[in-house]
């Protein structure tokens, strides 16, 4: 089944990796039951050893489809037009090295799960920094209920400054690769999951572990992210 974008209108616009191992990309878009690549919803695959339901685990990442956050959802600025954000994040994708890792490894992020790096990640860290600095003035500025709502309790006065600048927290240092896999999850209910993600996901990521493309999305009305597009970073 495909989602008609026909003359949609995207509200925010993000930029993702998405895994480019066709294996890999296979099963994490049956995973999710959802690929933002093509726009199509997806049967899910069967799998053992599940303590809930499929469509349960993956209720809440589904429609951001199976991808790393290189810089979070944002809305355009009202000066701002889709074409040159495009342009803008072609032209700056080209000219960064694509970063490589020893590997990925399905990791427990608090209460959910997601594909991590392994190694050294920071030339990793280094492009996300390029892309989100240089897309930054495409982005507009959070409101005051958008910032309150963001800010943490306990948030750092670099915390408070890094909200202030990109509209997120997780961002330049506080950056982290990560392709989630699941919502939520009890305690029990993560730990089977993880052992079952883990068997099935272990002969389909690479080592080495290659970011060798970036690409721009766009969320429709349904809140649905699609894949506008794609550039090649420079080979290693």
């Amino acid at each position: 089944m495909t989602m008609q974008e026909g003359q949609t209108k995207y509200s925010r616009f993000a930029v993702y990796y998405l895994p480019e191992q066709p294996a890999l990309a296979e099963f994490g878009a049956r995973w999710l039951g959802y690929d933002c690549a093509t726009g199509a919803l997806r049967v899910a695959p069967e799998i053992a050893g599940l303590p809930l339901p499929l469509s349960t685990i993956t209720a809440k990442p589904r429609r951001y489809g199976f991808h790393a956050t290189v810089m979070a959802p944002f809305h355009l600025a009202d000066d701002r037009l889709r074409g040159n954000l495009e342009t803008t994040f072609a032209t700056l994708c080209a000219a960064l090295q694509a970063p490589v890792l020893d590997a990925l490894e399905v990791s427990r992020l608090g209460r959910f799960l997601a594909l991590t790096a392994l190694g050294d990640d920071t030339q990793l860290r280094a492009v996300a920094g390029q892309v989100v600095r240089g897309l930054n003035g495409f982005r507009a500025p959070l409101g005051p209920e958008d910032l309150h709502r963001r800010t943490p309790a306990n948030a750092t006065p670099r915390q408070q400054e890094l909200l202030q600048t990109y509209g997120y927290l997780y961002v330049e240092e506080a950056y982290r690769f990560h392709i989630t896999l699941t919502g939520r999850l009890g305690r029990d209910d993560i730990l089977q999951v993880q052992d079952v993600l883990s068997r099935e996901l272990a002969p389909l990521v690479p080592r080495p572990f290659t970011v060798g493309a970036l690409v721009l999305v766009g969320e429709d009305e349904r809140g649905y992210f699609h894949l506008l597009r794609r550039v090649e970073l420079k080979p290693c």
